[in-house]
């Protein structure tokens, strides 16, 4: 149903889209690096589905209520960056505790995909950017979103994979080579970086 036109562009935007800095890249590299891949794996699951929650949503409209009402776009922009300095906060008060177990399972998932659900960019993605790929005359519009869209997640999840197992790679040879692990200045630094990008979601996101 896709044609080459129309597949190729999409794939090139997707790419250039998923390798652009944001909320997602550094949320992932940030717990891989401090807790190792298997961690970094279960928020790559739930930031996924972030993603298929709002292809959903713009399958059926509701995501351009993101686009329609500027108030909508605004509250989730700020819980954004609200939620993501909560995360530098608690990543820093947990640096005391460097002996403690590595955060649950459920809690990483659940941070991934709240984390992406008040991602303004994604809802933006999957209204503004998804439907101008869709050729009426090819078929029907829903199901070439549909495909679209999980072209977009398999692409994603693909980048999110290499993210996680660079950042853990590279996390573990600076744990050997220094022979140190799960230190307070390593986890401050980690949660120094989210606030960091709390602040770059402020900024860059603003209409």
């Amino acid at each position: 149903m896709l044609s080459a036109s129309q597949l190729l562009p999409f794939l090139v935007a997707v790419a250039v889209i998923e390798l652009t800095p944001g909320p997602n890249m550094g949320y992932l590299a940030v717990v891989a690096g401090q807790s190792g891949w298997r961690a970094g794996l279960t928020v790559v699951a739930g930031v996924t589905l972030g993603l298929a929650i709002y292809l959903a949503a713009s399958v059926v409209g509701l995501a351009e209520a993101a686009l329609l009402w500027p108030w909508v776009y605004e509250t989730l922009r700020w819980a954004g960056v609200a939620y993501m300095l909560w995360l530098a906060a608690d990543t820093w008060r947990s640096a005391a505790d460097i002996e403690g177990p590595p955060p649950e399972a459920r809690s990483l998932f659940l941070r991934g995909l709240i984390n992406n659900l008040l991602n303004p960019k994604a809802a933006v993605f999957y209204v503004a950017v998804l439907p101008g790929f869709v050729r009426p005359g090819t078929g029907q519009p829903v199901l070439q979103m549909l495909i679209l869209g999980v072209i977009h997640l398999a692409v994603s999840v693909i980048v999110h994979l290499l993210i996680v197992l660079t950042a853990s790679r590279a996390s573990n040879a600076v744990v050997t080579d220094a022979a140190v692990s799960r230190s307070i200045r390593r986890q401050r630094l980690f949660a120094v970086v989210l606030a960091a990008i709390a602040v770059w979601l402020a900024v860059s996101s603003g209409r």
